[in-house]
């Protein structure tokens, strides 16, 4: 599970910017949190079958994550050529329920957090039934302290985003980055275990 979080992605991403403007840490990592323990609970819960049940469904989800992100990585390149109001000190803070919006938005209606953090994390948690809640318990934790670990820290590399320039880089590499996951996504073919994975309520 540590694995797929440190994954860079839409979602940390978004935690790591927050991070680095030390606006609403404490918000964000509590909802990406509550977010993938919501995530999880459904993949344990038996929707990581019903998904791999319907290949249909699979294929949905990959070519709609990596559109999402093809979309993302054009939202950061553009962000990339901005002149200016880059530096939280140019542009101010940001609402609290437009950072919100934005943060459900790169995690609900990203279709690929569903093949990792549904299908993948429930199919695993089923391999083993009767401990499927503590696996999904343990993948949760997990989850959270890798987000408290990013918004938190991201705040000491304040200091070197001081300038715009510092802020297109990093725009920059968020899009190569989205652009990179998103082949990656449609080149390789999902691959979930299929031992003991059933619908459990």
């Amino acid at each position: 599970m540590m694995t797929l979080k440190v994954a860079i992605g839409p979602q940390n991403a978004f935690v790591l910017r927050q991070g680095i403007r030390r606006e609403y840490v404490l918000v964000i990592v509590a909802l990406c949190g509550i977010a993938d323990g919501a995530l999880i609970a459904a993949g344990v819960g038996g929707f990581a079958a019903l998904i791999h049940a319907h290949p249909n469904m699979t294929l949905v989800a990959r070519f709609g994550g990596a559109a999402f992100l093809i979309g993302y990585a054009l939202l950061a390149a553009r962000n990339a050529w901005r002149p200016s109001g880059l530096v939280p000190s140019e542009s101010g803070p940001a609402a609290l329920i437009g950072v919100v919006q934005m943060c459900l938005v790169v995690t609900f209606l990203n279709p690929h957090v569903y093949l990792d953090t549904v299908v993948l994390i429930g199919a695993l948690a089923n391999e083993e039934s009767d401990l499927r809640w503590f696996f999904g318990a343990g993948a949760w934790a997990a989850s959270v302290v890798w987000f408290a670990v990013l918004g938190f820290s991201a705040g000491r590399l304040q200091p070197f985003f001081a300038t715009p320039a510092a802020w297109r880089i990093l725009d920059a590499l968020v899009a190569v980055t989205m652009i990179g996951v998103a082949v990656v996504v449609l080149v390789t073919s999902p691959s979930v275990p299929t031992a003991n994975v059933a619908l459990i309520i």
